[in-house]
């Protein structure tokens, strides 16, 4: 048996480089929401001294009943070995006694361990402390994670069962077992089919098979001819619109000198914005989908880090969007309307002047009568808020964490509501009983917080995306009763979970997924990757999809669309089409790093099989992209203007700062034409 070193973490913090704090959105696992916690976290100092710690060492000296002082010359050498130790990774226990972590590893059978001859001079009382410490591990090969007081106990020879210690946990192993194969969803997924057969997310042919279907062409020629009856005729034109997904070669792409938060179009089509982090929310008029005009830029008065949602009224004629304040700001759409945006402070009264950024909005929805708004905070919040009395209706603490995102369950109702939190649930509210302060019935399922959550206007379906890397589809008829939840203690599985994903700069590997034990989602969506920011999803629009489809952003560049059944059904390439599109020149420190795009949120088209991707690019992603996508048989184009055409924000060429002919997709001959590939 071996034993890894013990070392007692620094005092001031957790050592983390103070820079990274300005590049870095999110927070560990489910402690924080992302925008909040980058910008008010503090970091320590790391601690230059260390101490190295052998239980069995202090076991066989105090055997001996003796105590050598070269010991202490040996911990004090040791002390400057560990300033350079990255691999050490210390467990901080939060009752302020001592800290350290102490990583016990089991040998294969017929290993032999360097301390063994050792073993052999120990006395009886030394065997049954390994006797012990293999007890803790359970016959397994993982880690295990003793408390503070635990350890203390069981290298004083006391039952550790005697001890209760609140910081004790176990941790999936580092490493995966050969052959070692996650309980993923089953994909396809056998509920996920019966829906898609069910006709409730368009329309569906079971006359044909996936490897029978018919060619686009096939079914405009069946179009032209008339064939079939109407109802066969219907469903044609629905199954056109879903083989109408959009490819990753852009018909044009926007430029920004920041990062794009959020962009989304109107319900009608005929308008978009795009919420970029310079606390500037671009409009654009999109009434022809192919031909976009810019004709209005506001801003967001005194913002904190960056802008954070935004979201349009019913009649399009306002646009509220956040920062990490308590204010909302709302801007006219109207383009001869030049008057600046007036603010509502959702807090009212609740905080003190001065302390509005201790209020810090995440997300804002208008209900559909435009009266109400809803928002989500990181006072662990929701907020009803009447926008005409202008006054909050409700603030509930309904969450044990940041409440990253808001949305009403029915385009025509404003009563009922969902939110979706970093304490890895989303609840159910209905505004009429909201004075009780509980909620009406509540999911599990997402072992991470959530990013983000999407009704399908319906009343009945959800769409949740969370930092465990999956995305899942939800039904309100399937929700817990507050009684059911806490009968079932049904959020141990995450409240009681010690180790932490900090999905702002951490891998999630495939060992730290794991199913919760209450999940009652439908359908669970994988493939993408939900780090660095709150990543949002959403479902796909009647109009141009025939509801068919769902989709995400993705941390890796792509846009991700799926199939009812968790079957992927499309990758639309964002990084590849976006990379080296800025001269080489533009930021010379930064050319000789990996360039990167990072997707966060994806607007698709209701009327028209396009859609556009507002990212983050660039070496360091301190720049963005909005990226129109359009649905293409073939990379050819005889159009003009050629595919591909790179602009600013204002729809302009700018042959100074951008190669806007592409450099991926021009190719340049003898003649005068424009030749993309």
């Amino acid at each position: 048996m071996s034993s890894s070193p013990i070392r007692q973490p620094p005092e001031g913090g957790n050592g983390s480089d103070a820079a990274f704090e300005s590049s870095h959105e999110g927070a560990p696992g489910n402690v924080g929401s992302g925008e909040y916690d980058a910008e008010h976290h503090e970091h320590g100092e790391p601690d230059d001294a260390g101490y190295l710690y052998h239980p069995a060492q202090e076991h066989a000296d105090s055997a001996e009943g003796e105590h050598d002082d070269e010991d202490d010359d040996y911990d004090n050498e040791d002390e400057h070995d560990d300033e350079d130790d990255e691999d050490d990774e210390d467990y901080f226990d939060g009752s302020g006694g001592l800290e350290f972590e102490l990583v016990i590893d089991e040998l294969a059978p017929g290993a032999h361990d360097d301390g063994e001859d050792d073993d052999d001079d120990l006395n009886g009382a030394g065997n049954a402390l390994e006797r012990r410490i293999l007890q803790i591990i359970r016959g397994g090969g993982g880690r295990a994670h003793l408390g503070s007081q635990q350890l203390l106990a069981l290298i004083q020879g006391h039952h550790m069962g005697d001890i209760d210690d609140d910081d004790s946990y176990w941790e999936p192993p580092r490493r995966m077992r050969p052959g070692y194969v996650p309980a993923f969803p089953k994909v396809p997924s056998e509920q996920g089919q019966k829906l898609m057969e069910s006709g409730v997310f368009g329309a569906f042919d079971l006359r044909e098979p996936d490897s029978k279907k018919k060619r686009l062409t096939r079914r405009l020629l069946d179009r032209e001819l008339g064939l079939g009856d109407k109802t066969a005729q219907k469903t044609n034109l629905a199954l056109m619109a879903q083989q109408m997904i959009p490819s990753s070669k852009p018909e044009m792409v926007i430029h920004y000198d920041d990062p794009v938060c959020c962009g989304q179009f109107s319900d009608d089509g005929n308008f978009f914005y795009a919420c970029v982090k310079d606390f500037k929310v671009r409009m654009y008029d999109t009434s022809n989908p192919y031909n976009w005009k810019h004709y209005k830029t506001v801003r967001y008065p005194f913002g904190q880090w960056t802008l954070t949602d935004a979201d349009l009224s019913p009649d399009n004629k306002w646009l509220a969007y956040t920062s990490l304040t308590s204010q909302v700001c709302f801007a006219p759409t109207d383009p001869n309307d030049t008057g600046d945006p007036y603010t509502l402070d959702l807090a009212g009264g609740m905080v003190r002047q001065g302390w509005r950024d201790a209020f810090p909005i995440f997300s804002i929805r208008f209900s559909g009568d435009g009266r109400t708004l809803v928002a989500g905070t990181g006072a662990d919040s929701i907020v009803v808020y009447d926008i005409e009395r202008r006054e909050p209706l409700y603030n509930v603490e309904g969450h044990d964490n940041d409440v990253n995102a808001v949305c009403f369950a029915d385009k025509q109702s404003p009563h009922i509501l969902y939110s979706g939190s970093d304490d890895c649930t989303i609840k159910v509210w209905d505004t009429r009983s909201m004075s009780s302060r509980r909620e009406a019935g509540a999911f599990v399922g997402h072992m991470e917080g959530l990013t983000y959550i999407d009704s399908k206007g319906d009343g009945r379906y959800i769409l949740s995306n969370g930092k465990d890397q999956s995305m899942k589809l939800w039904d309100l008829r399937k929700a817990m009763s507050t009684a059911r939840v806490e009968e079932l203690d049904a959020t141990r599985p995450t409240a009681r979970r010690r180790y932490q994903f900090d999905y702002r700069f951490a891998e999630y590997h495939d060992y730290m997924w794991q199913p919760h034990p209450h999940d009652n989602s439908l359908v669970t969506f994988r493939g993408h990757k939900v780090q660095r920011t709150l990543i949002r999803c959403h479902f796909s629009p009647p109009g141009s999809t025939n509801s068919r489809y769902v989709y995400s952003g993705s941390y890796d560049g792509f846009v991700y669309v799926w199939n009812l059944d968790a079957t992927i059904a499309a990758k639309i390439d964002v990084k590849s089409v976006t990379e080296g599109l800025r001269i080489p020149g533009y930021s010379p420190a930064t050319t000789r790093r990996e360039w990167m795009t990072l997707v966060r949120d994806v607007g698709w088209h209701p009327n028209a099989p396009l859609l556009v991707a507002s990212s983050w690019n660039g070496p360091t992603m301190n720049a963005g992209t909005a990226t129109l996508h359009s649905y293409n048989e073939s990379d050819s184009d005889e159009a003009e203007p050629g595919m591909g055409l790179s602009v600013n924000e204002k729809i302009q060429p700018d042959e100074g700062l951008f190669n806007w002919r592409g450099l991926r997709g021009f190719v340049d001959d003898d003649d005068d034409d424009d030749d993309f590939f």
